[in-house]
């Protein structure tokens, strides 16, 4: 009798990437040597990171869709992720007001640059989802998420031709933004960005988005890992390359060694 082998997408790519997404667990500063400069290790964890991509882009269409779940599979609120009450002082000042003055600023690489207010955003056709978030960590998480596609605002600004990376600032810095330095940040590709399950959320299980959760807005990019999906997001900016962002490699946790590409 023949037994057949089945390779699942979500098995390869871990495989191929398990390297870059699991090392830099053991600690940051048992890695700062390993991570640091030209290393091999960050060379070959960057080998990992480019073979999950191609991998990712060759056995799926860039419009296929995560799975969906129903509302009985909410089992729980969403569990959040990395810090869940940013110090900034502009965030503090915004939350203080319940977020009624906040406008986020999507600029860069585009025609028309623009800001919306968080009622403007609430405005626009929503998207919801019920999805399940996948940590880095080993926990999963299923919640509906509200919100405004994210391929939206990137038509009414125009992207230009020469844009390639969607790059989000943050108000969260978690230390790391200092004089000269930026403060948290996170990107993503023009096809992340225009799937159609990348929403900008503001609402999480029928509900406003809460602090922890990331208010007033995250992004969901729901074929990714958990830490792409950036919280407190302060402006969206287009650009041709990530170099001249934090350490060029695309994101706080890339920058300190993790994967930029974290699909699944």
């Amino acid at each position: 009798m023949k037994t057949g082998f089945k390779l699942s997408r979500r098995r390869f790519l871990t495989s191929a990437g398990v390297a870059a997404s699991t090392l830099p667990l053991a600690g940051c500063d048992a890695l700062d040597g390993l991570l640091s400069g030209d290393s091999a290790v960050r060379a070959t964890m960057a080998s990992a990171n480019g073979l999950t991509y191609r991998v990712q882009r060759l056995l799926i269409g860039a419009d296929t869709l995560a799975p969906e779940f129903s509302a009985s599979e909410i089992r729980q609120g969403q569990r959040p992720n990395g810090s869940t009450d940013p110090n900034d002082e502009a965030y503090l000042a915004l939350r203080a007001d319940a977020f009624s003055t906040y406008r986020l600023q999507v600029h860069g690489l585009v025609e028309q640059p623009a800001s919306y207010s968080l009622q403007e955003l609430r405005n626009m056709p929503a998207r919801n989802q019920i999805t399940r978030h996948d940590c880095v960590e080993g926990w999963s998480c299923i919640a509906k998420w509200s919100g405004v596609p994210l391929s939206r605002l990137l038509d009414e600004v125009k992207v230009k031709p020469e844009a390639r990376f969607v790059v989000f600032h943050c108000f969260d810095s978690l230390n790391m933004g200092g004089a000269g330095q930026p403060g948290y940040y996170e990107s993503i590709d023009l096809i992340d960005a225009r799937h159609p399950q990348t929403i900008l959320a503001y609402g999480c299980n029928d509900a406003t988005l809460t602090v922890a959760n990331g208010a007033p807005l995250r992004v969901r990019i729901e074929r990714q890992l958990g830490y792409k999906m950036a919280k407190y997001i302060r402006s969206i900016e287009l650009a041709s390359t990530l170099a001249p962002f934090g350490r060029g490699k695309g994101g706080f946790w890339e920058d300190f060694g993790y994967d930029w590409y974290a699909g699944i």
